[in-house]
């Protein structure tokens, strides 16, 4: 399996109460993010920021964003049903 690549789809406009437009992360959290080494861990941490968007709402144009990103990358993930990662 390829490396989960990183939530983050390079907006990085921190402004719903601290939260990135792009992903919904906050900047402590990209910070984390970054420092996720096995893909176990950076699969987890995809699927806290799916289930954040979706209480957050207004992030539906991050999953094509994403699955393009993921796609570039080589990564197979089958995101999309239901905004979770499986």
């Amino acid at each position: 399996m390829s490396k989960v690549p990183s939530p983050c789809i390079s907006v990085c406009k921190f402004r719903r109460e601290g939260h990135c437009i792009g992903c919904s992360m906050t900047k402590d959290q990209k910070a984390i993010s970054k420092k996720l080494k096995k893909n176990k861990q950076r699969l987890a941490f995809l699927e806290l920021v799916i289930a954040q968007q979706e209480v957050m709402g207004r992030y539906k144009h991050w999953t094509a964003a994403f699955a393009k990103r993921a796609a570039k990358k080589k990564f197979k993930l089958s995101l999309i049903e239901d905004n979770k990662a499986a």
